[in-house]
């Protein structure tokens, strides 16, 4: 039964993601170079003294990992924040008003949604000059739309329920009630959605920086990743190691997106038909 995996699902998760926290925040205690210092010779494969090898210039590759988290997690999680913050304000006008405000929004969101995302992103980011914060501007403004349909849905099933009936017979006012009333009901199912939306921003950064669109006073996987292009068959270790660590961050937020969507959406559960 599904229900016994959320357990190991949320558990595991959050372990992994919790483990990259802290190594992204230790990562001055922990790297044992800087990341962008000649530290040996170059290209030197995994051993006692450098235990993920060096790269073309000799820098050491265990540090660049350890402070590439910092800038994995830190896009994933600001541009998760900020596209929510949009898809929950533009999702909860256009469910909770309807009419004309709803198709005008819907029509805003849609408009967002059939523009290639990743190649919008690219343009943004060449636009404002690759930088950490163009590149969170980016993503945030590509990601949100999910959150506004999955929001408006459950804001025009919810603003007919009693409780929001009562709370306007008391007078409360529209915004009142979208706040303190609809929205923390609404809530449950948008964290689901927007933990992947961090994967999506973490996958979108390193794709950027392996295309060398990042910030290049920044190391990050997606960086460590393109510039072992030339020498994969050589310095297997350059591409394998930062890749791995990339694939565990994404598997830990997908395991606990789907064990809080399992747990806060019934139709996820099996129990009833899917939408």
């Amino acid at each position: 039964m599904r229900l016994h995996d959320f357990p190991w699902r949320i558990g595991v998760g959050g372990a992994l993601l919790g483990l990259f926290a802290v190594i992204a925040i230790l990562a001055p205690v922990l790297a044992p170079y800087d990341p962008f210092a000649i530290s040996g010779p170059p290209l030197v494969p995994p051993n006692s003294s450098y235990l993920f090898g060096t790269d073309m210039l000799g820098r050491d590759v265990l540090s660049g990992m350890i402070h590439g988290a910092r800038v994995s997690l830190v896009v994933g999680l600001v541009s998760a924040l900020c596209s929510a913050v949009i898809g929950i304000t533009v999702g909860a006008i256009a469910g909770y008003f309807g009419g004309a405000v709803d198709r005008a929004l819907v029509r805003f969101t849609e408009f967002f949604q059939v523009i290639p995302s990743f190649m919008f992103v690219i343009l943004l980011v060449a636009i404002l000059t690759p930088s950490l914060g163009s590149i969170v501007a980016a993503i945030s403004l590509v990601i949100w739309p999910p959150v506004a349909r999955l929001v408006r849905s459950e804001f025009m099933t919810l603003k007919t329920r009693e409780f929001v009936e009562a709370a306007r017979s008391l007078g409360l006012s529209h915004g009142a009630v979208i706040v303190r009333e609809i929205l923390p009901n609404a809530m449950p199912p948008v964290l689901a959605v927007g933990s992947l939306m961090v994967a999506t921003a973490i996958l979108t950064e390193a794709s950027l920086s392996f295309l060398g669109l990042a910030d290049p006073n920044m190391i990050s996987w997606g960086y460590m990743i393109g510039s072992a292009r030339s020498v994969f068959r050589q310095a297997w270790w350059l591409s394998i190691f930062p890749g791995l660590m990339l694939f565990l961050t994404v598997f830990a937020i997908t395991l606990l997106s789907e064990g809080l969507g399992d747990k806060t959406n019934p139709n996820l559960r099996g129990n009833q038909p899917g939408l």
